[in-house]
This record gives structure tokens, sequence and C-alpha cells, in this order.
């Protein structure tokens, strides 16, 4: 209702264009409250005011949604998904015209609407209309061919791929992504993945999961790992449950399987999307047009490789809501945008969508693989030589759980207030602070004026440090969980190599940042349990 009411403002022309409602599978049974269901009524909401709406028939992966927005011309687009959280949540996804997801002032606006309309209508409930209505169409047949079309975009090795001897296993984790990767790889000329026959039918319970994201490793990819080493494949890719992001696990000499980190599988992308573009693009196309882009907690390698090949690198504030309206400008003033991502596992190739997608994800992940293999080069050994041309990146990434807003709250005000009121702390430990960025403040030390590049973002809590020994790393809450995250990274120049000790020094900079910055004893902290 407050949707509707914001979008009547915001659009003359809404009753004609209309509005995009997809779902994944999540469900519950107690309450018989599933995503389908939720999109029925967010369907008929709209339809009983005379709005067209296009509902997909059957649950479809998250970036289906942004895409048929543009394709279709909505005003907006509503995903109901609670991507990789516990089977307990759902949520609802707002993407503007644009196709990107919402960011200020739409998202407090529609809040506003909300609060004023929060007795159901007339109509509201009658969920019939979805059956009956001639304003409601079915998108499915249509946005699948129109999106399998422009994968073949990113598709440069189609003749390579349909000979490789490369097998893959492709879980996807009790939700969306099983069909839709299968097309995907099609398009692209590979046989199908093998998939997880226990995890490739949608599950609410994800009964055979202690948790429904890809991005905990190897405890969660048990079943495909073990499918994949009795089927002799070498690759493991995992979608999460509403398909937008991508985990990669691959097989080693040793018997032993790396999982990539989301920063690990950013520097492959971003040396594969650089190359082919290089050997695909004219003679004359400058480099100086093409961008990449992540989020300011993610790996800075993609401003490694940037710096170097001559192409331009820009951060956004975390989340791909940013990332996705910073691409839709650069693409209205000109500008090719290669690879964006957040290290989290969300990766975008090319630009038909504008939000993270696990599916092209996937397949251009399994094309890369494909080629590697040929030169008889393993994904890890392609990430050494990425890291000794642009020089190593080392990050780690996690998390403490914490269910007290006020004692999160009071963890970053001493920070703010350290040694004393409004002065920040100038070390962790032994370790020199050279700067620090406080974007829920707007500081940041290293600008001349004291003002963060970044909008300011009041409503999370977010700092940045660098130190004098080259390391970044930042502590903020997470958004849609009651997280405290902490992200660090080395960077190293390519003539440093020595990998022990920028692992060591790193290891030494986020227990002192743990201990001296997050106290978890004190403050009742609950770590990551591994």
């Amino acid at each position: 209702q407050g949707m509707y009411k914001y979008l009547e403002r915001c659009f003359s022309d809404f009753k004609q264009r209309g509005f995009v409602v997809g779902y994944d599978t999540r469900g519950q049974v107690t309450s018989s409250c599933s995503s389908q269901r939720l999109a029925k009524l967010t369907a008929a909401v709209l339809l009983a005011k005379d709005v067209p709406v296009y509902l997909f028939s059957r649950y479809v992966p998250t970036p289906f949604v942004p895409y048929a927005v543009q394709e279709l011309k909505a005003v907006a687009g509503v995903m109901i998904t609670a991507s990789h959280n516990r089977k307990e949540d759902n949520g609802y996804k707002v993407y503007w015209e644009t196709g990107a997801q919402i960011t200020s002032p739409h998202d407090k606006e529609i809040l506003k609407c909300i609060e004023e309309c929060v007795e159901p209508w007339n109509g509201s409930w009658n969920d019939n209309l979805v059956d009956t209505s001639p304003l409601k169409r079915d998108p499915l047949q249509d946005i699948c061919r129109r999106y399998m079309e422009d994968l073949k975009k990113i598709c440069f090795h189609r003749e390579l791929n349909s000979k490789t001897t490369l097998k893959f296993v492709h879980t996807s984790f009790h939700g969306v992504g099983h069909d839709y990767v299968q097309l995907a790889f099609q398009v692209f000329g590979f046989k199908p993945p093998i998939p997880v026959p226990e995890q490739k039918d949608p599950d609410p319970d994800f009964s055979t999961v202690k948790c429904p994201n890809p991005e905990e490793g190897e405890s969660v990819l048990e079943l495909s790992l073990r499918l994949a080493e009795k089927e002799n494949a070498r690759i493991v890719l995992a979608t999460d449950p509403d398909a937008d992001r991508l985990a990669v696990a691959e097989l080693q000499e040793n018997g032993h399987w790396k999982v990539f980190t989301g920063n690990e599988l950013a520097a492959l992308f971003g040396w594969w999307m650089f190359d082919c573009w290089k050997k695909n693009t004219s003679r004359n196309a400058d480099v100086k047009n093409v961008y990449m882009l992540a989020t300011t907690v993610s790996s800075k390698i993609l401003k490694a490789i940037a710096l170097k090949e001559g192409f331009h690198f820009e951060e956004t504030l975390p989340g791909f809501k940013w990332i996705g309206s910073r691409i839709k400008d650069l693409l209205e003033n000109g500008k090719e945008v290669l690879f964006a991502f957040e290290e989290s596992i969300g990766f975008l190739c090319g630009t038909s969508v504008l939000d993270k997608d696990g599916v092209s994800a996937a397949v251009v992940a399994a094309e890369m693989a494909a080629y590697l293999e040929t030169m008889n080069i393993t994904l890890k050994q392609q990430l050494i030589k990425v890291y000794e041309k642009y020089g190593y990146h080392i990050s780690k990434t996690s998390y403490f759980l914490c269910y007290d807003p006020s004692t999160i709250k009071s963890i970053f005000e001493r920070l703010r207030n350290f040694d004393s009121p409004k002065e920040y702390p100038k070390f962790c430990g032994t370790f020199a602070i050279l700067h620090i960025r406080d974007v829920t403040t707007g500081y940041d030390s290293s600008q001349p004026n004291k003002k963060s590049v970044l909008p300011v973002s009041k409503n999370s809590q977010m700092i940045t440090f660098t130190f004098q020994n080259g390391c970044v790393a930042t502590l903020r809450t997470s958004g849609t969980e009651p997280k405290i995250k902490y992200y660090a990274e080395m960077c190293a120049s390519p003539e440093q190599s020595d990998t022990a000790f920028l692992e060591e020094e790193l290891k030494k900079l986020i227990e002192a940042l743990i201990e001296n910055f997050l106290e978890p004893s004190k403050n009742g902290l609950i770590w990551r349990s591994v």
C-alpha cells in the first residue's frame, strides 16, 4: 500500500507502465506464509488500484526482477526474498525504474507512505485478482528468453566450451537457481552442470544445510564437494537460495578443496573480463572509457589492475544498490562497465542487469575455468598469476553476532571518543593508524577538508582505518542481520611477494582490532562459529 501511494505520487504514467513482482521459494509451514503468497498479495493491492502488474508465474532468481523492470519499462519492481538469511526470515526488495535497487531518498519516503496507510484497504486482501484481473501479465517466458539472449554478450569462447572435458557440479542450495543455471550453461555451449540431487529442488526448510549461505564455505558445501569427488568434477558452483550470489570451489592437486573468497573470485573475474574486453574490442577502443566498481569494504585488487592497465576503478558505499545506481550514471554518460562486485560473493559481469547476479557469474566462472584448462592452468594458479602481476591482496572478512543495538552503538561511540572526547584512536595495540574515515558522521582525516567523499550513511555504523603498514580495516554493522562485521586487507606492491609475512602481519592486526576495538568478552559478542 505504501509503495502504491509513493509511486502514484512519483509517476503520472504509473497506470500505463505498471509494476513487476517476483518471488523466491521461501515459505513458513506454520503460518502458511510463503514468498509466493506475499507476492500475490503485493500484486493484489496494485491490481485493485488498476495498476498493471507483471507477476512471474513461478519463482525466479532475484536479478530477473531488476532486469524485467528495465526491459518492460515498468516504474518499479519488488522481489520477495530473504536471500541467504535463515529460513524464518522473509523480505521485500525494491527496484526503481532504473533497474537498480532504491537508495535514499526513495527508501525513507516509501517508509513514510507505509506508516501513513497501515490499515488494509478494501480489496487489498483480494488475491483472487491475480487469477481474474486482465491487468495481470506473466512476463516469465519473455524475460527468460531476453535474459538468456543478453547472456551471449559476455560469452567469448562458445566453441571451446562445447568441447571442454571439465565437469562442473552446481548446487542451488534448495532455492531458485537450478533451472536457470542449466539454461545459462546451454547458452554458453556447455554440457549441463551436474546438479546436487538433494539440493536441486526448492525446500523452504533448507534441510541439508545448517544455514542457507554458501559464503560460509566448506561446511555448507559438503554435499556438493562429495558429489564432485564421486563424479570426477573439479569445479563446484554454488548459487545462494535466490541465485544472486555465487560461491566457487576447486579441487587442488593435494586432494583438498579450495573455496575461493569473494575477493579472490573478484580478482579472477576482474582479470578475465578485462582480458576478454582487450581481445574482443576494436583497435581504437579507449581503455579510459572502461570502468570497474567495488564496494568500499571489498578488496582493492581491481584498483591495482586498473592502475596498471589504464582503466577506471570506483568505490561505492557497501551494498549493491550503490553500485547499481552508479553504473546507471556511467552508462548514461557513454562509459563501459565491465565488472562490479562486493566481497560477500556478489558479482556482476556486464551490465544487462544492474544488480548482483549469480546465474551469469556461474556460467562466466565456468567459461574462465574451461579456457584456463586448455592451458593446463587451474583457477588457483591463475589467481596467483594475477597477484604476482598486480600485487598480493590478502584479506579476511568475518563477523560477531550481537543482539543488543545499544551495545553496538556504544562500541562505535567509544571509537569516536577514544582517549578523549571527539578523538579517534591513534593506535590499535602496537599498530599506528594513518587515516580514519567514518562514513556514519562524514569524517575523513585523509581529505584536505576532513570530509568523506562517500555519502554520509547516518543510519548504519561504519569506520575505516588505514594503517601505517598498508593495511586497511573496516568495522561496520550489517543492514540485514544482527552482526558487527570486520574487513581487513593487506595490499602489497607486485615486488613484495613474501606472502607468509603479509599473512602473519594481517593476522596480528586483526587480533589487535578485535581485542582493542571490539572487546568481545566485555561486550558479550558471539564469535562466528566455524
